[in-house]
């Protein structure tokens, strides 16, 4: 009952893949890495997930009704990071590449932090940076709970190329395809090109277009550490396969501990003209 994908089976060669169909490295239990709930491959249908670095490659497994088979690229310290959050007892088969050996995961904090500050870069590369705080939260959009990220600098964001004492924060986004905000209750429309790295259950980065045709996707934001949700936030992302990203000015949110009171900031926020979000796929889980 296990899902080997093409791209899967390329990385990790015909005669793993082969082993993998077999039953012969399969894990029987493991938890998804997607809703982090437990499975077993001779249960139900798997999907095998290949998470791969610089130098690093991890093969996980994830309940195919959450997300399909399939290859995802991080960086080689995200997939160190992701590797210390899988059970020691889970055994990964052969990839070809180096593997450190798991190490059993810290416990997860009862309630996630709320905000996670990490440096990025303004949309579209501009050469100055500024530090963007990340909240994790969900929002009733049409009587339904939506995985969403509110992303609020601690300054002033300035064009690329310019040193004046001006925000252009929103002004970027708009030119990346975020549209305002008048309505919260409203889902907004997708942003192309962008997504949401979400890996072993825990929020990597946002990544935007690349910068040139035919590269790489940017990380905008990357968190310093893999960032904890709430597993009420990675059922409705799995079951969505998108996230709401919204953005506003420094000082316009703020820090808020409750999600009542988020929906509160976003709504005075769109109120005054000085919010904007779009939806995002999911890449990888």
């Amino acid at each position: 009952m296990l899902d080997v994908s093409d791209a899967v089976r390329a990385e990790i060669g015909e005669a793993e893949a082969d082993r993998l169909l077999a039953g012969e490295n399969d894990p029987g239990d493991y938890d998804c890495t997607s809703c982090r709930a437990r499975g077993n491959t001779h249960q139900e249908r798997t999907s095998t997930v290949l998470f791969v670095g610089e130098e690093t490659a991890v093969l996980a497994f994830a309940h195919a009704a959450c997300i399909p088979s399939q290859v995802v690229t991080v960086t080689e310290d995200q997939l160190q990071g992701a590797v210390r959050s899988l059970a020691a007892d889970e055994p990964s088969p052969a990839t070809g590449r180096t593997e450190p050996p798991a190490a059993p995961a810290a416990p997860a904090p009862a309630v996630p932090p709320p905000t996670a500050p990490s440096r990025a870069a303004a949309p579209e590369g501009g050469a100055r940076q500024a530090v963007l705080g990340v909240t994790c939260g969900q929002v009733l959009i049409d009587d339904a709970a939506h995985p969403a990220l509110v992303v609020e600098p601690t300054g002033p964001i300035a064009r690329p190329g310019s040193d004046g004492p001006g925000d252009e924060f929103l002004p970027l986004l708009i030119e990346q395809g975020f549209m305002p905000v008048t309505e919260v209750g409203r889902l907004p429309a997708p942003v192309v090109g962008w997504s949401v790295l979400v890996a072993m259950g825990q929020l990597h980065a946002v990544f935007q277009p690349p910068a040139t045709p035919g590269g790489q996707p940017v990380a905008w934001w990357q968190a310093h550490q893999p960032l904890a949700v709430t597993e009420g936030w990675r059922t409705a992302a799995a079951k969505s396969h998108t996230v709401v990203v919204y953005a506003a000015p420094a000082g316009s949110i703020g820090q808020q501990p409750r999600e009542d009171l988020l929906r509160e900031a976003l709504e005075k926020a769109a109120a005054g003209g000085v919010l904007v979000a779009g939806t995002m796929p999911l890449t990888g889980t």
